[in-house]
């Protein structure tokens, strides 16, 4: 279980969620780590499990992934290159696409795509990319095709797909997709509606979904193997199926699926 001991491995949005789950299952592989989100309580919390499961070293960044002179700050700073760059800090949307506010809709593009592409080039820009590194980026299934009220957060996660795979193409890096369906996080709690404000509601659709550290687990097994996408979760998933092989269907369908 301790394939990773002695990788260094920068995770973002690690202080809660898919993230934080993230940086449990690389400890438990015996990984050294960069932490970085806003929250410092919950960072902390994090690092005390991650320390628990048997990580390496524990490093934590308290900061926002758009506050780029921040980032500009703290890459320097990394003592040697990664070995893994996981790009998983984002936020999600609960609003028609009709109804959002123009700044709704940027915000999520910076949060959920500029953000980890500026992080990912001022990285590499530093020196601070093994010459191996392994680069994965959390998506969703959203991220595979339209759905309500996630417009903007569909719009990014497709962008985020489609630059990382451009990358992998261009470079022959190891880059790593990962595509999570409906899994058991409070992402909805923060997720933007259409002014602007926190949904603040823990969807049920969110709250039924796989277990978090079930998923990151299976993020991880997908990631040493080297596979190019991950897709995790419930019976939700069977609409990657509909939407390749039954397209009519899939939208019929996906209109009168609850988005939340």
């Amino acid at each position: 279980m301790e394939a990773m001991k002695g990788n260094l491995a920068l995770i973002t949005g690690a202080s809660s969620g898919i993230g934080a789950a993230l940086a449990r299952e690389f400890a438990r592989r015996g990984a050294d780590l960069v932490l970085l989100a806003r929250n410092r309580q919950r960072l902390e919390e994090v690092a005390t499990a991650c320390q628990q499961l048997g990580a390496g070293n524990v490093r934590l960044v308290e900061a926002d992934t758009t506050d780029y002179p921040a980032i500009d700050a703290f890459v320097p700073t990394l003592a040697r290159p990664l070995d893994y760059l996981v790009l998983n800090a984002g936020i999600s949307q609960r609003s028609p696409a009709l109804e959002t506010a123009e700044a709704v809709d940027r915000r999520v593009m910076e949060v959920d795509f500029f953000a980890p592409v500026y992080l990912a080039k001022a990285l590499h820009k530093a020196g601070k990319w093994a010459g191996d590194i392994h680069i994965a980026a959390t998506s969703s299934i959203s991220g595979l095709f339209g759905f309500p009220q996630r417009s903007a957060y569909c719009a990014a996660k497709h962008a985020l797909k489609g630059y990382f795979e451009a990358l992998q193409l261009e470079t022959g890096l190891k880059v790593t997709l990962l595509f999570p369906g409906r899994i058991n996080t409070p992402i909805s709690l923060s997720a933007l509606e259409g002014d602007g404000k926190a949904h603040g509601k823990m969807d049920p659709g969110q709250a039924g979904g796989m277990d978090v550290d079930q998923c990151a687990r299976k993020c991880v097994d997908g990631i040493v193997r080297g596979k190019r996408q991950v897709r995790v979760g419930g019976k939700e998933m069977i609409a990657c199926f509909a939407y390749k092989w039954f397209p009519g269907l899939f939208f019929k369908m996906a209109g009168k699926v609850s988005a939340v």
